[in-house]
């Protein structure tokens, strides 16, 4: 599997080679890059009432170039930007399920957004956690009840610093199924 990390907006670069690193930790098999393209933060994605950008108009984006991207089986854009969908307040990403693109938001999972002192340990964790849950949605996986497994849904922050950044067993092999068909 070839994953490419893709910048929107002003995505710090630092962070970014630490999802690609840490991505290659979790998929072994898979070759991680950081994509040298990157993609406007576009304002009609921006809800004025709720001050946050509409995560399906910018996954719609990712999906797009993911098209293009025939090199590529999965595209993960990366914003510095709050993110939502109508439904709920914020989400910290949004995938196609399944599908070849995924989308996290950084903006959530710096400790600075909770009044916390930077930690750029805890803030790579973080993204790596929701990096692997978004791709977990790509290859089909759907929320899991168990709440050290990645795939498990994060309500808030807490949520996300107590799951793991790998899959539970039950997913690990339905995403090594999913794996495995792409060849």
């Amino acid at each position: 599997m070839k994953i490419g990390i893709l910048p929107i907006g002003r995505a710090d670069t630092v962070i970014l080679m630490r999802i690609r690193k840490n991505l290659a930790r979790v998929f072994p098999d898979a070759t991680c890059l950081v994509i040298d393209e990157k993609l406007p933060l576009r304002k009609e994605a921006f809800g004025e009432k709720r001050k946050q950008y509409h995560s399906k108009a910018i996954l719609s984006e990712i999906q797009g170039y993911a098209a293009k991207k025939t090199d590529l089986n999965r595209v993960l854009g990366v914003v510095d930007a709050d993110i939502f969908v109508p439904e709920l307040n914020f989400v910290f990403g949004e995938a196609v399920c399944p599908g070849k693109a995924a989308l996290i938001s950084l903006w959530r999972l710096k400790p600075e957004f909770y009044g916390d002192a930077p930690n750029i340990e805890l803030f790579s964790a973080r993204a790596l956690k929701e990096a692997v849950h978004e791709l977990g949605h790509t290859l089909g996986l759907r929320h899991c009840s168990h709440s050290s497994c990645v795939m498990h849904f994060s309500n808030s922050i807490f949520d996300t610093d107590i799951k793991q950044s790998i899959f539970c067993k039950h997913c690990y092999l339905h995403a090594k199924i999913s794996i495995n068909k792409l060849g």
